[in-house]
């Protein structure tokens, strides 16, 4: 099997505790039917999200996503093939982004829209390697 990974960012609609619980179990038990891993690092002004698994249903997932209108202004940072998981262990591993991405004065000042994809990318990377040392 071919695997492929994607990035997306949005923004919150209606952002509470209970509409990202609805977020974070739909997105589990589909990404589990459709063997999807990933991540979702979120809080009241953004979420950004890594997709990984066979193209498409990745690809399928961020279609889903696109029409939820959950989401205002999702916009796909990264779509391509990959070698490995980053999160394998995980059907959606869920960060609140306390620290370390842009802080929301930065998102306002268009932050989003200068990043990298090398930079959203290292977003994740750290979540990896932070979720892995949390689970030894």
């Amino acid at each position: 099997m071919s695997l492929f990974r994607a990035i997306y960012t949005s923004q919150p609609f209606g952002f509470d505790e209970t509409i990202l619980s609805s977020i974070l179990m739909q997105a589990r038990k589909a990404n589990a039917r459709d063997d999807i891993t990933g991540a979702l690092i979120c809080r009241a002004d953004i979420y950004l999200q890594w997709l990984e698994g066979p193209q498409d249903k990745v690809r399928d997932a961020i279609r889903r996503i696109s029409h939820d209108d959950r989401h205002l202004e999702v916009t796909v940072h990264v779509a391509e093939p990959t070698d490995a998981r980053v999160f394998g262990e995980w059907a959606m591993l869920h960060d609140p982004a306390k620290t370390w991405i842009w802080s929301q004065s930065e998102i306002a000042a268009g932050a989003l829209d200068r990043a990298t994809p090398d930079e959203i990318t290292s977003f994740f990377l750290r979540l990896a390697e932070t979720a892995a040392a949390d689970s030894l």
